[in-house]
Protein backbone atom coordinates (compact mmCIF):
# COMPACT_ATOMS: atom_id res chain seq x y z
CA UNK A 1 0.00 0.00 0.00
CA UNK A 2 1.18 3.80 -0.59
CA UNK A 3 1.46 5.55 3.03
CA UNK A 4 3.63 8.52 3.60
CA UNK A 5 6.46 9.51 6.01
CA UNK A 6 7.47 12.98 7.74
CA UNK A 7 11.12 13.95 7.90
CA UNK A 8 12.62 16.81 8.47
CA UNK A 9 9.76 19.25 7.38
CA UNK A 10 9.16 17.00 4.37
CA UNK A 11 6.24 14.54 3.16
CA UNK A 12 7.70 11.82 1.01
CA UNK A 13 5.24 8.76 -0.25
CA UNK A 14 6.31 5.38 0.43
CA UNK A 15 5.75 1.63 -0.31
CA UNK A 16 4.85 -0.20 2.33
CA UNK A 17 4.37 -3.88 2.03
CA UNK A 18 2.88 -5.57 4.96
CA UNK A 19 3.20 -9.08 3.68
CA UNK A 20 7.16 -8.31 4.44
CA UNK A 21 9.03 -7.83 7.99
CA UNK A 22 9.05 -4.00 9.34
CA UNK A 23 13.07 -4.24 8.14
CA UNK A 24 11.69 -4.09 3.93
CA UNK A 25 9.73 -1.16 5.41
CA UNK A 26 12.91 0.78 7.07
CA UNK A 27 14.78 0.01 4.37
CA UNK A 28 12.53 1.69 2.01
CA UNK A 29 12.37 4.67 4.11
CA UNK A 30 16.34 4.98 4.42
CA UNK A 31 16.12 4.92 0.30
CA UNK A 32 14.02 8.03 0.36
CA UNK A 33 15.48 10.68 2.96
CA UNK A 34 19.11 8.95 3.70
CA UNK A 35 18.52 7.92 7.68
CA UNK A 36 20.77 4.55 8.10
CA UNK A 37 18.33 2.17 9.92
CA UNK A 38 20.45 1.91 12.58
CA UNK A 39 19.46 5.33 13.52
CA UNK A 40 15.78 5.41 12.30
CA UNK A 41 12.75 5.79 14.71
CA UNK A 42 9.14 5.23 12.96
CA UNK A 43 6.59 6.12 15.02
CA UNK A 44 3.95 3.92 14.56
CA UNK A 45 0.28 2.94 16.80
CA UNK A 46 2.37 1.62 20.47
CA UNK A 47 5.06 3.85 20.02
CA UNK A 48 8.43 2.90 17.85
CA UNK A 49 8.69 0.65 14.88
CA UNK A 50 10.88 -2.31 15.86
CA UNK A 51 12.35 -5.03 13.84
CA UNK A 52 9.46 -7.65 15.52
CA UNK A 53 6.81 -5.57 15.41
CA UNK A 54 3.62 -6.57 13.72
CA UNK A 55 1.82 -5.09 11.32
CA UNK A 56 -1.43 -6.61 12.23
CA UNK A 57 -1.50 -4.80 15.12
CA UNK A 58 -0.05 -1.70 14.21
CA UNK A 59 -2.89 -2.01 11.37
CA UNK A 60 -1.40 0.92 8.98
CA UNK A 61 -3.93 2.16 6.14
CA UNK A 62 -3.37 3.56 2.75
CA UNK A 63 -2.30 7.36 2.64
CA UNK A 64 -1.42 6.68 6.42
CA UNK A 65 1.51 9.02 7.40
CA UNK A 66 4.36 7.94 9.67
CA UNK A 67 6.40 10.89 11.72
CA UNK A 68 10.28 9.80 10.68
CA UNK A 69 13.16 10.59 13.43
CA UNK A 70 16.97 10.77 13.01
CA UNK A 71 19.22 11.87 11.05
CA UNK A 72 20.78 11.70 7.44
CA UNK A 73 24.35 10.53 6.61
CA UNK A 74 27.04 8.61 8.54
CA UNK A 75 27.84 10.02 11.39
CA UNK A 76 32.06 10.41 12.10
CA UNK A 77 33.23 7.12 13.61
CA UNK A 78 36.55 6.71 15.86
CA UNK A 79 39.16 5.20 13.70
CA UNK A 80 39.82 1.46 14.45
CA UNK A 81 43.11 1.85 14.05
CA UNK A 82 45.51 4.46 15.55
CA UNK A 83 46.28 7.43 12.72
CA UNK A 84 49.14 6.86 11.02
CA UNK A 85 50.64 9.77 8.70
CA UNK A 86 51.56 9.10 5.26
CA UNK A 87 55.08 10.19 5.90
CA UNK A 88 55.47 7.86 8.87
CA UNK A 89 54.59 4.08 6.79
CA UNK A 90 56.10 2.04 4.90
CA UNK A 91 56.24 1.58 1.08
CA UNK A 92 53.55 -0.90 0.72
CA UNK A 93 51.49 1.02 3.36
CA UNK A 94 51.69 3.81 1.37
CA UNK A 95 51.14 2.22 -1.65
CA UNK A 96 48.09 0.36 -0.47
CA UNK A 97 46.69 3.81 1.08
CA UNK A 98 46.89 5.83 -1.80
CA UNK A 99 45.14 2.95 -4.04
CA UNK A 100 42.18 1.86 -2.66
CA UNK A 101 40.08 1.32 -5.47
CA UNK A 102 37.27 4.05 -5.88
CA UNK A 103 33.39 3.88 -5.42
CA UNK A 104 30.95 4.81 -7.36
CA UNK A 105 27.39 6.84 -6.19
CA UNK A 106 24.54 6.03 -5.72
CA UNK A 107 21.95 8.09 -7.96
CA UNK A 108 18.45 6.77 -6.33
CA UNK A 109 18.19 3.22 -5.91
CA UNK A 110 21.11 2.39 -8.56
CA UNK A 111 23.32 -0.43 -5.70
CA UNK A 112 22.29 -3.08 -8.38
CA UNK A 113 24.54 -1.20 -11.23
CA UNK A 114 27.35 -0.05 -9.18
CA UNK A 115 27.48 -3.37 -7.52
CA UNK A 116 27.79 -5.09 -11.29
CA UNK A 117 30.10 -2.76 -12.37
CA UNK A 118 32.84 -3.64 -9.58
CA UNK A 119 32.51 -7.36 -9.87
CA UNK A 120 33.32 -6.80 -13.90
CA UNK A 121 36.09 -4.88 -12.75
CA UNK A 122 38.02 -7.64 -12.13
CA UNK A 123 38.14 -9.40 -15.41
CA UNK A 124 41.22 -7.69 -16.84
CA UNK A 125 40.65 -8.93 -20.36
CA UNK A 126 37.60 -6.79 -20.32
CA UNK A 127 39.37 -3.91 -19.60
CA UNK A 128 42.02 -4.51 -22.48
CA UNK A 129 38.86 -5.44 -25.32
CA UNK A 130 37.01 -1.93 -24.34
CA UNK A 131 39.99 -0.78 -25.08
CA UNK A 132 41.37 -1.71 -28.71
CA UNK A 133 37.93 -2.56 -29.92
CA UNK A 134 36.19 -0.58 -32.92
CA UNK A 135 32.45 -1.68 -31.45
CA UNK A 136 30.75 1.16 -30.59
CA UNK A 137 27.07 -0.18 -29.45
CA UNK A 138 25.30 0.27 -26.05
CA UNK A 139 27.04 1.26 -23.10
CA UNK A 140 30.53 0.27 -24.98
CA UNK A 141 32.15 3.60 -25.06
CA UNK A 142 30.43 4.63 -21.77
CA UNK A 143 31.78 1.90 -19.36
CA UNK A 144 35.13 2.11 -21.23
CA UNK A 145 35.29 5.74 -20.32
CA UNK A 146 33.87 4.71 -16.83
CA UNK A 147 36.58 2.13 -16.27
CA UNK A 148 39.33 4.34 -17.23
CA UNK A 149 37.86 7.34 -15.14
CA UNK A 150 38.31 5.03 -12.02
CA UNK A 151 41.74 4.00 -12.46
CA UNK A 152 42.95 7.56 -12.68
CA UNK A 153 41.22 8.63 -8.89
CA UNK A 154 40.48 6.97 -5.71
CA UNK A 155 37.80 9.18 -5.40
CA UNK A 156 34.07 8.28 -5.60
CA UNK A 157 32.84 8.52 -9.25
CA UNK A 158 29.71 9.88 -10.28
CA UNK A 159 28.42 7.58 -12.89
CA UNK A 160 25.54 9.27 -14.66
CA UNK A 161 26.53 9.32 -18.32
CA UNK A 162 26.79 4.99 -17.92
CA UNK A 163 23.73 5.42 -15.96
CA UNK A 164 21.49 7.60 -18.67
CA UNK A 165 23.10 5.35 -21.40
CA UNK A 166 22.25 2.13 -19.53
CA UNK A 167 18.45 3.22 -19.26
CA UNK A 168 18.34 4.56 -22.99
CA UNK A 169 19.54 1.04 -23.96
CA UNK A 170 17.85 -1.39 -21.63
CA UNK A 171 14.29 0.62 -20.61
CA UNK A 172 13.55 -1.88 -17.76
CA UNK A 173 15.89 -0.14 -15.70
CA UNK A 174 14.08 3.49 -16.09
CA UNK A 175 11.40 1.86 -14.88
CA UNK A 176 9.77 4.19 -11.84
CA UNK A 177 9.04 3.17 -8.82
CA UNK A 178 5.23 1.78 -7.44
CA UNK A 179 5.14 5.02 -5.14
CA UNK A 180 5.85 7.02 -8.44
CA UNK A 181 8.63 8.52 -6.53
CA UNK A 182 12.07 7.92 -8.36
CA UNK A 183 13.13 4.89 -10.07
CA UNK A 184 12.16 1.46 -8.80
CA UNK A 185 15.09 -1.15 -7.57
CA UNK A 186 16.12 -3.49 -10.08
CA UNK A 187 17.65 -7.06 -10.17
CA UNK A 188 21.31 -7.32 -10.13
CA UNK A 189 21.90 -9.96 -11.56
CA UNK A 190 19.52 -9.31 -14.40
CA UNK A 191 21.78 -5.70 -14.91
CA UNK A 192 24.79 -8.09 -14.81
CA UNK A 193 23.58 -10.24 -17.95
CA UNK A 194 22.50 -7.52 -20.15
CA UNK A 195 25.23 -5.58 -19.58
CA UNK A 196 27.67 -8.20 -20.90
CA UNK A 197 24.95 -8.86 -23.65
CA UNK A 198 25.57 -5.30 -24.68
CA UNK A 199 29.32 -6.06 -24.67
CA UNK A 200 28.43 -8.87 -27.49
CA UNK A 201 29.98 -6.90 -29.77
CA UNK A 202 33.41 -6.09 -28.10
CA UNK A 203 36.29 -8.02 -30.29
CA UNK A 204 38.96 -9.63 -28.09
CA UNK A 205 42.25 -7.56 -27.69
CA UNK A 206 44.77 -10.32 -28.98
CA UNK A 207 42.27 -11.83 -32.28
CA UNK A 208 39.99 -8.90 -33.89
CA UNK A 209 38.28 -12.11 -35.44
CA UNK A 210 36.83 -12.81 -32.06
CA UNK A 211 34.52 -11.49 -29.61
CA UNK A 212 35.98 -10.97 -26.03
CA UNK A 213 32.45 -11.74 -24.12
CA UNK A 214 32.06 -15.32 -26.34
CA UNK A 215 35.78 -16.25 -25.65
CA UNK A 216 36.04 -15.24 -22.06
CA UNK A 217 33.00 -15.27 -20.25
CA UNK A 218 31.04 -17.81 -22.33
CA UNK A 219 30.85 -21.33 -22.05
CA UNK A 220 29.20 -24.41 -24.06
CA UNK A 221 27.17 -27.20 -22.80
CA UNK A 222 25.69 -29.94 -24.67
CA UNK A 223 21.95 -31.78 -23.14
CA UNK A 224 20.62 -35.42 -23.52
CA UNK A 225 16.99 -35.88 -23.23
CA UNK A 226 15.69 -39.86 -22.72
CA UNK A 227 12.51 -41.08 -22.29
CA UNK A 228 12.05 -41.67 -18.64
CA UNK A 229 11.94 -45.50 -17.97
CA UNK A 230 12.31 -48.14 -21.08
CA UNK A 231 14.40 -45.56 -22.94
CA UNK A 232 14.72 -47.93 -25.80
CA UNK A 233 11.34 -47.10 -27.39
CA UNK A 234 12.58 -43.81 -27.95
CA UNK A 235 16.04 -42.42 -28.89
CA UNK A 236 17.36 -39.70 -26.98
CA UNK A 237 17.70 -36.43 -28.71
CA UNK A 238 21.17 -33.88 -28.43
CA UNK A 239 21.44 -30.58 -28.48
CA UNK A 240 24.38 -28.24 -27.60
CA UNK A 241 23.70 -24.11 -25.78
CA UNK A 242 26.34 -21.15 -25.16
CA UNK A 243 26.14 -19.89 -21.86
CA UNK A 244 26.99 -16.77 -19.86
CA UNK A 245 26.63 -18.94 -16.45
CA UNK A 246 25.98 -22.00 -14.41
CA UNK A 247 23.28 -21.44 -12.20
CA UNK A 248 22.78 -23.30 -8.52
CA UNK A 249 18.79 -23.67 -7.86
CA UNK A 250 18.70 -23.97 -4.44
CA UNK A 251 16.17 -26.24 -2.71
CA UNK A 252 15.34 -27.25 0.84
CA UNK A 253 18.55 -29.72 0.86
CA UNK A 254 21.02 -27.62 -0.84
CA UNK A 255 23.58 -26.75 1.49
CA UNK A 256 26.62 -26.35 -0.66
CA UNK A 257 26.97 -23.86 -4.39
CA UNK A 258 28.65 -27.26 -5.88
CA UNK A 259 26.16 -29.25 -5.11
CA UNK A 260 22.98 -26.98 -6.41
CA UNK A 261 24.99 -26.84 -9.54
CA UNK A 262 25.08 -30.76 -10.34
CA UNK A 263 21.56 -30.58 -9.08
CA UNK A 264 20.58 -28.01 -11.82
CA UNK A 265 21.82 -30.00 -14.45
CA UNK A 266 19.96 -33.35 -13.64
CA UNK A 267 16.54 -32.61 -14.56
CA UNK A 268 13.17 -33.74 -15.54
CA UNK A 269 10.41 -32.69 -17.92
CA UNK A 270 7.19 -33.56 -19.17
CA UNK A 271 6.25 -33.47 -22.91
CA UNK A 272 4.36 -35.13 -25.74
CA UNK A 273 6.48 -38.46 -26.88
CA UNK A 274 6.25 -39.44 -30.51
CA UNK A 275 6.39 -42.91 -29.52
CA UNK A 276 3.91 -43.19 -27.50
CA UNK A 277 1.73 -40.44 -28.11
CA UNK A 278 0.72 -39.24 -24.89
CA UNK A 279 2.53 -36.70 -22.08
CA UNK A 280 5.65 -38.45 -20.67
CA UNK A 281 8.53 -37.72 -18.38
CA UNK A 282 12.14 -36.94 -19.65
CA UNK A 283 15.55 -37.30 -17.45
CA UNK A 284 17.63 -34.23 -19.26
CA UNK A 285 21.55 -34.39 -18.38
CA UNK A 286 23.82 -31.48 -19.16
CA UNK A 287 27.31 -31.45 -19.26
CA UNK A 288 29.66 -28.47 -19.72
CA UNK A 289 31.52 -28.80 -23.42
CA UNK A 290 33.67 -25.61 -22.78
CA UNK A 291 34.76 -23.84 -19.53
CA UNK A 292 35.60 -19.86 -20.38
CA UNK A 293 38.73 -18.22 -18.22
CA UNK A 294 35.68 -16.36 -16.16
CA UNK A 295 32.95 -18.18 -14.91
CA UNK A 296 29.90 -16.63 -13.76
CA UNK A 297 27.63 -18.53 -11.07
CA UNK A 298 24.02 -17.05 -10.54
CA UNK A 299 22.68 -18.01 -7.21
CA UNK A 300 18.68 -18.75 -7.82
CA UNK A 301 17.65 -16.63 -4.65
CA UNK A 302 14.32 -15.83 -6.16
CA UNK A 303 11.52 -17.26 -7.09
CA UNK A 304 7.95 -15.54 -7.83
CA UNK A 305 4.98 -15.95 -5.40
CA UNK A 306 1.72 -15.92 -7.30
CA UNK A 307 0.25 -15.06 -3.36
CA UNK A 308 1.87 -11.98 -2.96
CA UNK A 309 2.69 -10.96 -6.59
CA UNK A 310 6.26 -10.75 -6.94
CA UNK A 311 9.46 -12.10 -6.26
CA UNK A 312 10.06 -13.79 -3.41
CA UNK A 313 14.09 -14.39 -1.61
CA UNK A 314 15.10 -18.32 -0.74
CA UNK A 315 16.74 -17.64 2.49
CA UNK A 316 18.46 -20.60 2.62
CA UNK A 317 22.05 -20.55 3.51
CA UNK A 318 24.15 -22.21 0.81
CA UNK A 319 28.06 -22.45 1.09
CA UNK A 320 30.19 -21.21 -1.39
CA UNK A 321 33.95 -21.87 -2.20
CA UNK A 322 36.70 -19.63 -2.67
CA UNK A 323 38.20 -22.71 -5.29
CA UNK A 324 35.66 -24.12 -7.27
CA UNK A 325 36.82 -27.29 -9.40
CA UNK A 326 34.57 -27.59 -12.28
CA UNK A 327 35.63 -30.93 -13.27
CA UNK A 328 32.61 -32.70 -11.90
CA UNK A 329 30.00 -31.20 -14.22
CA UNK A 330 32.12 -31.46 -17.68
CA UNK A 331 32.06 -33.97 -20.14
CA UNK A 332 34.14 -36.82 -20.10
CA UNK A 333 35.69 -35.19 -23.10
CA UNK A 334 36.72 -32.21 -21.56
CA UNK A 335 37.41 -33.68 -18.28
CA UNK A 336 40.28 -35.65 -19.92
CA UNK A 337 41.83 -32.50 -22.12
CA UNK A 338 41.39 -30.44 -18.41
CA UNK A 339 42.62 -33.65 -15.88
CA UNK A 340 46.72 -33.11 -16.37
CA UNK A 341 46.91 -29.37 -15.90
CA UNK A 342 44.33 -29.62 -13.11
CA UNK A 343 45.98 -31.92 -10.86
CA UNK A 344 49.16 -30.48 -11.22
CA UNK A 345 47.89 -26.51 -10.63
CA UNK A 346 46.72 -28.00 -7.10
CA UNK A 347 50.12 -29.32 -6.50
CA UNK A 348 52.22 -26.26 -7.56
CA UNK A 349 49.78 -23.91 -5.26
CA UNK A 350 50.36 -26.04 -2.22
CA UNK A 351 54.49 -25.73 -3.26
CA UNK A 352 54.30 -22.16 -3.88
CA UNK A 353 52.40 -21.30 -0.41
CA UNK A 354 54.71 -23.91 1.57
CA UNK A 355 57.70 -21.97 0.33
CA UNK A 356 56.22 -18.28 0.64
CA UNK A 357 55.61 -19.63 4.50
CA UNK A 358 58.82 -20.23 5.39
CA UNK A 359 60.58 -17.20 3.35
CA UNK A 360 57.95 -15.37 6.03
CA UNK A 361 59.20 -17.37 8.52
CA UNK A 362 62.48 -16.56 8.00
CA UNK A 363 61.63 -12.43 7.85
CA UNK A 364 60.13 -13.47 10.88
CA UNK A 365 63.52 -14.02 12.47
CA UNK A 366 65.55 -11.68 11.20
CA UNK A 367 62.93 -8.65 12.18
CA UNK A 368 62.07 -7.65 8.51
CA UNK A 369 65.31 -7.39 6.45
CA UNK A 370 65.77 -8.13 2.98
CA UNK A 371 68.53 -10.36 1.75
CA UNK A 372 68.71 -12.29 -0.80
CA UNK A 373 69.37 -15.71 0.83
CA UNK A 374 65.07 -15.24 1.89
CA UNK A 375 64.34 -15.57 -1.77
CA UNK A 376 65.45 -18.71 -2.51
CA UNK A 377 64.13 -22.16 -1.36
CA UNK A 378 66.60 -24.52 0.20
CA UNK A 379 68.39 -25.97 -3.36
CA UNK A 380 69.10 -21.73 -3.92
CA UNK A 381 67.02 -21.20 -6.58
CA UNK A 382 65.46 -17.77 -6.88
CA UNK A 383 61.22 -17.90 -6.67
CA UNK A 384 60.89 -16.28 -10.08
CA UNK A 385 63.40 -18.81 -11.64
CA UNK A 386 60.96 -21.78 -9.98
CA UNK A 387 58.13 -20.42 -11.37
CA UNK A 388 59.41 -20.17 -14.69
CA UNK A 389 60.03 -23.23 -14.61
CA UNK A 390 56.70 -24.20 -13.50
CA UNK A 391 54.88 -21.75 -16.11
CA UNK A 392 56.50 -23.87 -18.95
CA UNK A 393 55.67 -26.83 -17.35
CA UNK A 394 51.87 -26.14 -17.31
CA UNK A 395 52.10 -25.22 -21.05
CA UNK A 396 53.80 -28.43 -22.10
CA UNK A 397 50.84 -29.88 -20.12
CA UNK A 398 47.73 -28.09 -21.23
CA UNK A 399 46.12 -30.00 -24.46
CA UNK A 400 46.55 -27.83 -27.67
CA UNK A 401 42.87 -27.87 -28.53
CA UNK A 402 42.06 -26.06 -25.67
CA UNK A 403 45.75 -23.43 -25.89
CA UNK A 404 43.90 -22.91 -29.40
CA UNK A 405 40.85 -22.00 -27.99
CA UNK A 406 41.38 -18.32 -26.43
CA UNK A 407 39.73 -17.47 -23.20
CA UNK A 408 38.74 -21.07 -22.60
CA UNK A 409 39.93 -22.34 -18.98
CA UNK A 410 43.31 -24.73 -19.21
CA UNK A 411 41.96 -26.80 -15.71
CA UNK A 412 38.49 -25.96 -14.97
CA UNK A 413 40.45 -24.98 -11.33
CA UNK A 414 39.10 -21.41 -10.03
CA UNK A 415 39.28 -19.25 -7.81
CA UNK A 416 36.67 -16.65 -6.80
CA UNK A 417 37.68 -12.89 -7.52
CA UNK A 418 34.42 -10.57 -7.13
CA UNK A 419 30.68 -11.36 -5.61
CA UNK A 420 27.25 -9.40 -5.54
CA UNK A 421 25.24 -10.00 -2.40
CA UNK A 422 21.38 -8.63 -1.85
CA UNK A 423 20.17 -7.99 1.45
CA UNK A 424 16.93 -7.97 1.74
CA UNK A 425 13.52 -9.79 1.53
CA UNK A 426 12.54 -9.05 -2.37
CA UNK A 427 14.67 -8.54 -6.11
CA UNK A 428 12.88 -5.58 -6.42
CA UNK A 429 14.09 -3.96 -2.69
CA UNK A 430 16.27 -3.98 -1.04
CA UNK A 431 20.39 -3.58 -1.42
CA UNK A 432 22.96 -4.47 -3.40
CA UNK A 433 26.73 -4.76 -2.56
CA UNK A 434 29.62 -5.59 -4.45
CA UNK A 435 32.98 -7.23 -3.08
CA UNK A 436 35.74 -8.15 -4.79
CA UNK A 437 39.55 -10.09 -4.00
CA UNK A 438 42.06 -7.26 -3.26
CA UNK A 439 44.30 -8.92 -5.17
CA UNK A 440 42.98 -8.23 -8.79
CA UNK A 441 44.03 -4.80 -7.82
CA UNK A 442 46.98 -5.08 -5.97
CA UNK A 443 48.96 -7.54 -7.48
CA UNK A 444 50.74 -7.31 -10.63
CA UNK A 445 50.87 -10.90 -11.29
CA UNK A 446 46.72 -10.81 -11.81
CA UNK A 447 47.18 -9.43 -14.43
CA UNK A 448 50.21 -11.04 -15.89
CA UNK A 449 51.50 -14.03 -14.36
CA UNK A 450 54.92 -13.23 -16.02
CA UNK A 451 55.17 -10.11 -14.11
CA UNK A 452 58.63 -9.95 -12.33
CA UNK A 453 57.40 -8.47 -8.62
CA UNK A 454 60.00 -8.52 -5.87
CA UNK A 455 59.66 -11.53 -3.63
CA UNK A 456 59.13 -9.74 -0.29
CA UNK A 457 56.77 -8.06 -1.69
CA UNK A 458 54.82 -10.95 -3.81
CA UNK A 459 54.85 -12.53 -0.42
CA UNK A 460 52.80 -9.82 0.91
CA UNK A 461 50.55 -9.14 -1.77
CA UNK A 462 49.84 -13.27 -2.07
CA UNK A 463 49.68 -13.86 2.03
CA UNK A 464 46.85 -11.18 1.65
CA UNK A 465 43.67 -12.71 0.98
CA UNK A 466 41.45 -9.68 2.09
CA UNK A 467 38.78 -8.05 0.01
CA UNK A 468 37.34 -4.70 -0.49
CA UNK A 469 33.25 -4.42 -0.08
CA UNK A 470 31.90 -1.49 -2.17
CA UNK A 471 28.81 -0.28 -0.82
CA UNK A 472 28.31 2.17 -3.53
CA UNK A 473 30.40 4.85 -2.49
CA UNK A 474 31.65 3.29 0.22
CA UNK A 475 35.05 1.09 -0.19
CA UNK A 476 36.62 -0.66 3.32
CA UNK A 477 38.52 -3.82 3.15
CA UNK A 478 36.66 -7.08 4.15
CA UNK A 479 38.57 -9.81 5.91
CA UNK A 480 38.45 -13.03 4.15
CA UNK A 481 37.06 -14.34 7.39
CA UNK A 482 33.83 -12.75 6.64
CA UNK A 483 33.49 -14.31 3.31
CA UNK A 484 31.24 -16.84 5.30
CA UNK A 485 28.78 -14.14 6.53
CA UNK A 486 27.60 -13.96 3.00
CA UNK A 487 26.41 -17.68 2.61
CA UNK A 488 22.67 -16.48 3.19
CA UNK A 489 20.19 -17.81 5.99
CA UNK A 490 18.53 -14.45 6.06
CA UNK A 491 17.35 -11.39 4.83
CA UNK A 492 21.12 -9.99 5.49
CA UNK A 493 23.20 -10.03 2.63
CA UNK A 494 23.76 -12.91 0.80
CA UNK A 495 25.56 -13.82 -2.13
CA UNK A 496 24.01 -13.67 -5.49
CA UNK A 497 26.25 -13.61 -8.41
CA UNK A 498 29.56 -15.07 -8.45
CA UNK A 499 32.71 -14.31 -10.73
CA UNK A 500 35.50 -16.69 -10.59
CA UNK A 501 38.76 -16.90 -12.24
CA UNK A 502 40.55 -19.80 -13.90
CA UNK A 503 44.01 -20.18 -12.05
CA UNK A 504 47.04 -19.54 -13.81
CA UNK A 505 50.72 -19.79 -12.82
Amino acid sequence: MDVNIKHAGKTLAVVLDVEQPPSAFKDAVYQVTGVPVERMKIMVKGGVLKDDSDWKKIGPKPGQTFMVIGAAGELPKPPEKPVTFLEDMEDQELAEALAIPSGLKNLGNTCYMNATIQALRVIPPMQEALNTTSASGSLIPQLRDLYSSMLKTTDSITPLTFLQALRQALPQFAEQSRGGLGYAQQDAEEAYSQIVNCLRPVTDASDANKKFVEQWMMGEISRETKLEGDASLEPPTFSTEKVLKLECHISITTNYMATGIANSLQTTLTKRSPALGHEASYVQTTRVTRLPSFLTVHMVRFAWRADVGRKAKIMRKVKFPTTYDALEITSDELKARLMPVNRRLVEIDKGRAERRKIRLRKRGLVGGGDTAAMDVDDQGEPEDVIRAKERAEIEGLVDPVVKADIGASWSGLYDLVAIVTHKGAAADSGHYIGFAKKSAFHDPTYLDPKTKVDTKILDTLEADEDWYKFDDDKVSVFPKEKLGTLDGGGEDSAAYVLVYRSRVV
